[in-house]
């Protein structure tokens, strides 16, 4: 488990992180209150492998380099966390709050967000290959070149969310909201939109290659004309794709 100090002076906080630096190996987690009226800021490094955080106020914690695989934080505080450098594969975030939070560059590979809050997360480059992420709450998330191949967004909103450069490849996404998402260059091929909603949603350049469109509402034949289609591609009746080159 990371380990936890508190309450330092602003007098002694200098010597003691000089001489932390000196005598503690990189794997530190610490928490620190430097002063009442400053919010506590707790962070986390080295290893937690499964380590049971679930119902944790963790709120504005930081992540760094820190290998969380496993660990369980269902119903998590996490709002306006950090995660840098650090790998949450196969964890189980399910009905975390997330809001907010800063995850570019993490793993969370096969991950469970199922009925959590990631409102206005910003995971540019992050790796959700394969995660749970059924009835989750993505609302003007920042997911541009992140990779969902593979995962199940069944019922999950990901309105206004910016998906640019995007791989929703092979997935699940039936009864989502992608209403006014932001889809350039986004690779939406093979993956299942049973009944999702794409109203004002942006394609331009986005591969709809196999994917099954047929049910889905709110598309309109300018956005087809945006974006590019193969034989294999389902659309609603009456629309038509537009051949990839």
């Amino acid at each position: 488990m990371p380990l936890l100090s508190r309450t330092y002076s602003p007098l002694t906080f200098a010597g003691i992180i000089a001489a932390a630096a000196l005598i503690l190996a990189p794997a530190i987690s610490f928490a620190l209150d430097l002063d009442p009226t400053v919010p506590r800021q707790v962070s986390f490094g080295g290893s937690c492998v499964k380590c049971q955080l679930s119902g944790r106020k963790l709120a504005g914690s930081r992540f760094f380099g820190a290998d969380f695989s496993g660990a369980v934080l269902v119903g998590a505080d996490l709002r306006s966390a950090s995660f840098t450098g650090s790998d949450f594969e196969g964890a189980d975030l399910s009905r975390a709050d997330l809001r907010a939070a800063s995850m570019e560059g993490t793993n969370f590979a096969q991950a469970r967000f199922s009925d959590a809050n990631l409102a206005g997360v910003k995971a540019m480059g992050a790796n959700f290959d394969k995660a749970d992420l059924a009835r989750a709450v993505l609302d003007s998330a920042a997911l541009e070149g992140s990779n969902l191949q593979g995962a199940n967004g069944r019922g999950a909103s990901f309105a206004a969310a910016a998906f640019t450069g995007a791989d929703l490849s092979a997935g699940t996404f039936g009864r989502a909201s992608f209403k006014d998402a932001r889809m350039p260059a986004a690779n939406l091929s093979g993956s299942d939109f049973t009944g999702a909603d794409f109203a004002g949603a942006d394609l331009l350049r986005a591969s709809l290659r196999g994917a099954d469109l047929s049910t889905a509402h709110g598309l309109n034949q300018e956005q087809l004309n945006r974006a590019c289609s193969d034989r294999a591609t389902r659309l609603p009746a009456g629309l038509i794709g537009r051949p990839c080159r």
